[in-house]
Order: structure tokens, then C-alpha cells, then sequence
């Protein structure tokens, strides 16, 4: 259990701080740019660490792996990244931090009175913080939208997961084929966005650190930890270290990206985190 403990946060403490790393690539790499790069240097790292080839039992547990990779590789990161470039990171860390609740929703748990109220609770801090925004512009609440279904798509990532890590395979190789999927998915866009031909400097010491710590401590590393936790403690139980995200992504896009705080936008968070906590009450 205290393995599970430590993977998930270790794992919410790095994502937390991949909000900042992102916000400050778009400047230079399109969204999906930044995706592929990241998962490709990802699946190098977890190809090293463990390059034999992994055998599953047929269709039945590889089309787990193909929705892991359409929805927690492909589909979740592409929401959030090109959210924030309507959007502020810390506006992003907090909004995709609600993902528990649709993890719960598509679970079979039975959900009580809490829940409900959590989730309105959260909805109403997550409206304060949209409208927080010095610059709110229909372009601002976009991202902030876009955010949100980032955080719907993960649920099933979550419930995906879960199944994997039942089939009894190492997780660096049902990752690394996850990581393998989600970049084919990614192709079609990475031909129609992108910015070759377009000059600019990429290759200086903050660009290659930034897709680095993405690459192998926030993919190859992070998912690794994850999918452990999900082993673990299961979707719902992980789901709920999400909590710490968007702590660690105010706090960081205030430092280092000098995003203002303002009292509105903390007590949204604040309410956000709240709701978070009362939906995870049992009756």
C-alpha cells in the first residue's frame, strides 16, 4: 500500500510542474509538437530500460492498450496542451485536476450525496477561476473548456489502466506500447500543425531541458509510477492524488511564469480542492 502511496506522489508532484514546462514551450513548439517529441523520448527511455518485446494474449488485452493510448496519451495531453494557449497554466493545472470525478462517474461505485455536492462545489471554483482572468475573453474561458475535457477524457485512461495493470505485465512495457499508440494517433495532426519552415530557435539549453523533463521524468518515469498506483490502490483511490496538481501549479506559474494570483482566482482553487474532498466522503 505505501508503495502505491509513494508512486502517486511522486508522479502528481512532477505533473504538477509539466503545466510550467509546457506553458513556456508553446512560446517556440506547437501543442502537438510538444507531444510527440515528449512520447517519443519517452518510449527511448522505457525501450533502454527494458528492450524486450512485449507478447500480449491477443486482441481481447491489446485493445485496452490501443484506448490508453487514444485517450491518456493522445487525446488527454493534446486537450491540455493546446488549452493553454488560450489559457493560463494555472488555470489548466486546476481545471484538469477535476478528472477524479469523471473517473468516479464511468466507475461502478455507488456514489452518494457527497459526490454530487462535491462535484457542484468544484464547478463553481472552477468558474471563479475562469473568470478571474485579467485578460477573460471568450478565447480564455475556450482554453479553460478545453481543459475540462481534458480532464473527462483521462477517466478513461484510468478505467483502461486499471484493466492493464491486471493482465500481469511489466509496466514499462504495457507503457511503452501505450506511449507507441498514442504517437500513431498523433501523426494526422503533427502533419496538418506544425512549424517546419518556420525559423526559430530550438535547440538552446531551456527548450531541451524543458522536452527532456517531460520526455523521461514526466512520461517514461511518471507513467511507469502511475500505472503501479493504479495497480495498487486502484482508478478512483490514484485518481484522488490529482489533488496536488494544481497546488503545485499555482504555486509554480506564480515563480516561475509570474501568472498573477488574484483573490478570486485562490478562492476558486480553494473551492475546487474543497469539492474534490467532500466527493471522495463515503455516507
Amino acid at each position: 500500500m505505501l508503495n502505491g502511496f509513494f508512486a502517486a506522489a511522486i508522479t502528481v508532484a512532477i505533473w504538477g510542474l509539466t503545466f510550467v514546462f509546457t506553458k513556456s514551450l508553446l512560446d517556440i513548439f506547437t501543442p502537438v509538437e510538444i507531444l510527440f517529441i515528449r512520447f517519443m523520448l519517452g518510449t527511448v527511455a522505457l525501450t533502454i530500460a527494458m528492450p524486450r518485446r512485449l507478447k500480449t494474449r491477443g486482441w481481447k488485452e491489446e485493445k485496452y492498450l490501443i484506448v490508453a493510448g487514444l485517450t491518456g496519451i493522445f487525446l488527454y495531453y493534446f486537450l491540455e496542451n493546446v488549452s493553454m494557449l488560450w489559457t493560463s497554466a494555472s488555470n489548466a493545472g486546476v481545471i484538469v485536476s477535476t478528472a477524479p470525478f469523471f473517473t468516479a462517474m464511468l466507475s461502478k461505485e455507488k456514489k452518494g450525496w457527497c459526490f454530487f455536492a462535491g462535484f457542484a462545489v468544484a464547478i463553481t471554483g472552477i468558474a471563479m477561476i475562469s473568470f478571474s482572468s485579467l485578460d477573460f475573453s471568450a478565447e480564455s474561458l475556450k482554453g479553460d473548456l478545453l481543459a475540462l475535457a481534458a480532464a473527462f477524457v483521462w477517466a478513461f485512461y484510468a478505467i483502461a489502466s486499471k484493466k492493464i495493470a491486471g493482465f500481469g505485465y511489466s509496466p514499462l512495457l504495457t507503457v511503452r506500447r501505450s506511449f507507441i499508440y498514442g504517437m500513431a494517433f498523433m501523426l494526422v495532426p503533427l502533419l496538418l500543425w506544425n512549424n517546419i519552415g518556420t525559423e526559430r530557435d530550438i535547440f538552446t539549453f531551456g527548450n531541451i531541458a524543458g522536452l527532456s523533463f517531460l520526455g523521461l521524468a514526466a512520461s517514461a518515469l511518471c507513467f511507469v509510477l502511475w500505472n503501479i498506483a493504479v495497480e495498487k490502490l486502484g482508478p478512483v483511490k490514484t485518481s484522488i492524488f490529482i489533488y496536488l496538481v494544481p497546488v503545485i501549479t499555482v504555486a509554480a506559474s506564480a515563480v516561475f511564469l509570474e501568472e498573477p494570483v488574484t483573490l478570486l482566482s485562490a478562492s476558486g482553487t480553494l473551492l475546487t480542492l474543497f469539492g474534490l474532498f467532500l466527493s471522495g466522503f463515503k455516507k
